[in-house]
């Protein structure tokens, strides 16, 4: 019988809700206490309250985590926490949205081969569910950049002086490098701007 009973909660940023698993933890009276929750990118386990939680684990307790992408999303590192909690901590796990994923029974060599492959399936999920949600943002920006939306600061505007500084180093009757110190402005960022000023009169 597990001596303690703790529950891990993961939610990727403040805006989402972490409703449906504190309910399902309550469900199997948890003690509030026992329940760890980061509102954190499930990246990588450098997350505060899991790892009060990994301090707190001691022999023979046992974790619930809601789904395996509660605990991370990094397979790599989800199978090293995983080996860490079960093997160097000795506590089980359960996770609850999938039944064959917890440690508790299936003890034997063939319950531990079976659980090992269902670990590394749903892990390796997780991390490609991780990759595709950043290729659908890379293809989102790039087709907002299409179609004009600007991303970053603004800009700065040129100052009072840019346009006579401008004509003066076209008229030769100044250096690039003046024109640009009287602007306040590095040479680079002058010259671009005088370009980009220039375009639209052509």
């Amino acid at each position: 019988m597990a001596k303690n009973t703790y529950g891990y909660i993961r939610v990727s940023s403040r805006d989402q809700r972490e409703d449906r698993q504190v309910s399902a933890m309550r469900a199997l009276d948890i003690p509030e206490r026992n329940l760890f929750m980061d509102k954190q990118s499930g990246k990588d386990f450098e997350r505060p309250q899991y790892k009060k939680l990994v301090r707190r684990l001691k022999a023979d307790d046992l974790l619930y985590i809601k789904s395996i992408d509660r605990l991370g999303r990094n397979y790599g590192e989800i199978l090293e926490q995983w080996r860490v909690l079960t093997k160097e901590k000795g506590i089980d796990i359960v996770v609850m949205d999938m039944p064959m994923l917890d440690t508790r029974i299936g003890k034997d060599l063939m319950g531990t081969f079976l659980s090992d492959i269902v670990l590394q399936v749903l892990s390796f999920v997780a991390e490609s569910e991780r990759a595709n949600i950043r290729q659908r943002q890379a293809e989102g920006i790039a087709a907002a950049k299409a179609r004009g939306v600007r991303f970053g600061r603004p800009p700065k505007p040129v100052p009072d002086n840019f346009s006579q500084a401008h004509r003066d180093w076209r008229r030769k009757k100044i250096t690039l490098k003046q024109a640009a110190s009287a602007c306040a402005m590095p040479v680079t960022t002058f010259y671009e701007k005088a370009i980009q000023l220039e375009s639209q009169f052509q």
